[in-house]
């Protein structure tokens, strides 16, 4: 069977729409001919500096044009891009190159002191690359839908990251997905501000160029500039979660935003409901999403006419995709809490050089992703919590992001954080993380009085922690196993 090929979707969008904005990026705008030009000269360099169709590229770069040219220059040779997380330690950077065996790595003149690698991994800053004469090759004028285009790492929240591989196929389908459910508009205008290493912030590049979109792209979050983006730039669509939204929320006060903007896209994991309600109120159509680095961003995505209807929801498998909750080896029933899994032409195939998870996790095409979740009577997707965060309380299963949630709903309560704590009585109980207004009155009298109106019993943490700030991700997703470090040193501090 011959391999399905796309044509080379810069290219074509060069060819479709040259002179179309593809990038804005500090102050400056960049034609789609421009990015092509571009990267086909970064090409020619790459292949000067030794990368040929195959090798793996580690690419070490905060968010700028000049990673969005390398992104797409891999694509004329046929090299697998590694995408490093720049917030990573020089170990854990260390560990991905070798991991991927990567052969190559170009960064951005900040790359840290990377050791433990192969000997033959060479490294080079962009500003070399760039100098180097261009040495002529052959390009890719055709993508093979199954060939691998990306390694991107788990984010490792729950233990050793894996490299994930996603093809060609897998990122088209993505954004084509993504299409069929919000809808294209010619004024529509993506901003980016999630890392590009990260899928979200990845995926928005790819529907740049499949859409002829252009993206308004920041070197990393900042609320004024993304603000004023909304206000008056032109930003139609925001993706987010829920730390970003809430300081949205608040720098937007009063203010409504533009009727142009269709949407926060909100991903990261389940949203606290006083945050989405809030959102409401100031009539900001959100939109949960439901994805992960394995299913290429989104596969789960609330439709725009369902957005205030099913508040909470995740939504509807998009149209390519497939969504079934697994409970003690069979489908769930409605409202039943079990695994989430999903299938379709967007799910990675598998994990770098992990045969034995890849055997585990992936079953007739069907990822099982490890999150909890359950489907309403209309197959409404609600996501409860990650499947190895779960707290067994004497014998009740206690979902963390419930009682973050409601956490959330407390004056004053800026962002919390829970987790589990072993408890020679119940097995474990749960100890909530909060960071806390330094206006507000917050004391644990008040939270524990207020949890106790609101939550079960065995659901009240059993200790309340006041910081300064809770430990996240690069994509802003809480860390939980470090609030576990933080839970022994306080004891050993005792």
């Amino acid at each position: 069977m011959s391999t399905e090929m796309i044509p080379h979707w810069l290219d074509k969008r060069a060819f479709l729409s040259p002179h179309e904005t593809a990038i804005v990026f500090d102050g400056n705008t960049y034609s789609f001919q421009d990015i092509q030009q571009k990267a086909r000269t970064l090409s020619s360099q790459l292949h000067a500096f030794g990368v040929q169709d195959g090798d793996h590229v580690a690419i070490y770069f905060k968010n700028s044009v000049e990673m969005v040219y390398l992104v797409h220059a891999l694509t004329y040779l046929g090299a697998v891009g590694v995408l490093l997380n720049t917030r990573l330690t020089d170990k854990e950077v260390s560990f991905q190159v070798s991991d991927a065996e990567c052969s190559h790595v170009v960064h951005d003149g900040d790359i840290p002191n990377i050791q433990d690698i192969p000997s033959t991994t060479k490294l080079i800053s962009f500003n070399e690359l760039s100098k180097l004469e261009p040495e002529p090759c052959s390009f890719y004028t055709e993508l093979p839908q199954d060939k691998p285009y990306t390694i991107l790492y788990t984010s490792g929240t729950t233990g050793s990251p894996k490299g994930v591989v996603l093809t060609y196929g897998n990122h088209w389908w993505s954004a084509v997905s993504s299409a069929l459910n919000l809808g294209l508009t010619e004024n529509d205008k993506w901003l980016a501000a999630l890392p590009l290493f990260h899928v979200g912030g990845l995926s928005i590049l790819m529907k740049s160029v499949i859409y002829g979109m252009p993206v308004y792209l920041l070197s990393s979050f900042d609320k004024e500039r993304v603000h004023n983006a909304i206000m008056n730039e032109g930003v139609t669509m925001v993706s987010v979660v829920s730390v970003i939204l809430n300081r949205l929320l608040d720098r937007l006060g009063e203010e409504r935003y533009p009727e142009a903007f269709r949407c926060m896209l909100l991903g990261g994991g389940p949203a606290p409901k006083p945050l989405l309600e809030k959102a409401k109120a100031k009539e900001i159509p959100v939109f949960q999403t439901y994805g992960m680095t394995e299913t290429s961003s989104q596969i789960v995505t609330l439709s725009p006419g369902d957005a205030l209807k099913k508040l909470g929801s995740a939504g509807k498998a998009l149209f390519p995709a497939q969504l079934s909750i697994q409970h003690e080896d069979r489908e769930a029933g409605a409202n039943e809490v079990g695994e989430i899994t999903v299938k379709g032409p967007m799910v990675t195939e598998g994990y770098f050089k992990r045969p034995e998870t890849n055997e585990e996790t992936i079953k007739d095409g069907w990822l099982a992703t490890g999150d909890l979740g359950y489907v309403d009577e209309e197959g409404f997707l609600y996501v409860v919590d990650r499947r190895k965060d779960l707290i067994i309380s004497g014998g009740e299963n206690i979902y963390p992001a419930e009682i973050e949630s409601m956490l959330s709903g407390i004056d004053g309560v800026i962002e919390a954080g829970v987790i589990g704590k072993e408890s020679s009585e119940w097995g474990e109980v749960p100890v909530a993380f909060i960071v806390g207004d330094r206006k507000a009155d917050l004391n644990q009298d008040l939270v524990v009085k207020y949890c106790r109106e609101k939550l079960a019993k065995y659901k009240v943490p059993k200790e309340i922690h006041f910081v300064d700030h809770l430990p996240r991700n690069a994509s802003n997703k809480i860390l939980r196993r470090e609030l576990v470090h933080w839970l022994k040193q306080r004891r050993h501090m005792e």
